[in-house]
């Protein structure tokens, strides 16, 4: 989802002109730091379901989801880098399990969904260098209000949930089901573009060095993101 430190009120307030910055090679070795940390945990409740213990490793799962939240949430509003690491290690407690499942279901079906992670990534940054995509203020506003009118959506198909209600279509199988599916996966891809211009933007206006773990925080959030709607929308089109 749009992460909510990657923000133009960080970079004009945040500049600095002394001391060690921000630059785009230094986030990206933030990014890969972080992914180490998210794939020993991930490997482990992968590990964990196939070998039969589905009880722990569900328990292993939910403890990533909420504890990785709640962590993702002192990150975007403390900017306490020290939380990124131990948001990521919880990430990989939720995606080990999260993939078992799936794989479990459609088999290869994880796989498929990294390498069209990883091929949605390397898209949306190419249109972003070649300037084909450009982030303007416009652009940033219809993203994020799109990715909020989405978690509005999966938080009352959450909520209904407990009720035994599920919202119309929409996260069925049917063609309204896969469209809805594509579009999000979109949106999530499309995100993508506002944390490279966030890294870009805070290395030329020579943020402090901390900030390339915010930008490398930023990116993993919204390639976890994709990843998980990616994997919805080949089960959906398994399904049919």
């Amino acid at each position: 989802m749009a992460n909510p430190i990657l923000n133009e009120r960080f970079i004009e307030s945040d500049r600095t002109v002394s001391g060690q910055i921000m630059t785009v090679n230094g986030t990206l070795d933030k990014t890969f730091l972080l992914f180490l940390c998210a794939l020993l945990p991930a490997f482990y409740t992968w590990q964990q379901y196939m070998a039969g213990f589905t009880d722990k490793a569900n328990m292993l799962m939910m403890i990533g989801a909420i504890v990785g939240f709640v962590f993702a949430l002192i990150v975007s509003f403390t900017r306490n880098k020290i939380f990124a690491p131990l948001y990521a290690a919880c990430e990989g407690l939720f995606l080990g399990g999260i993939s078992a499942v799936f794989n479990q279901a459609y088999p290869g079906i994880v796989i498929q969904a990294v390498l069209a992670t990883f091929a949605a990534m390397f898209t949306m940054l190419g249109l972003y260098r070649i300037g084909a995509i450009k982030c303007t203020d416009k652009f940033r506003s219809i993203i994020f209000i799109s990715t909020i009118s989405i978690a509005v959506l999966y938080l009352i198909q959450w909520i209904g949930s407990f009720f035994h209600y599920s919202i119309p279509a929409i996260f069925g199988s049917g063609t309204i089901g896969i469209g809805f599916s594509v579009l999000v996966v979109a949106i999530a891809a499309l995100n993508l573009i506002l944390d490279f211009d966030f890294i870009e933007r805070g290395a030329q206006a020579m943020l402090p060095k901390d900030y390339e773990w915010f930008g490398a925080f930023g990116l993993m959030v919204t390639l976890v993101w994709l990843y998980i709607e990616i994997l919805r929308l080949l089960a959906k089109l398994r399904d049919r």
